[in-house]
C-alpha cells in the first residue's frame, strides 16, 4: 500500500480492503479529507491501531 500526499489532494495505490482499513484509521485522526491535506505534521500512519489512535485524540 502506498499513499501519495500532494499539495491538493491524496492518492492511495494498493488493494481495496488495504485503502479501506487505512481510511479507516485516518478517519480517528480527521474529520475530513480536507484536515488531512492541510495538516502541518504530514506525517503517515504506519502499522498504528485504529484503537491505539481513538485513545489519544
Amino acid at each position: 500500500m502506498k499513499i501519495y500526499r500532494l499539495d491538493k489532494g491524496i492518492i492511495l495505490v494498493g488493494k481495496a480492503w488495504e485503502i479501506r482499513t487505512k481510511l479507516k484509521e485516518y478517519s480517528y485522526l480527521y474529520g475530513t479529507v480536507y484536515e488531512w491535506i492541510n495538516d502541518e505534521n504530514k506525517a503517515t500512519l504506519k502499522n498504528t491501531s485504529p484503537f491505539h489512535l481513538k485513545n489519544h485524540k
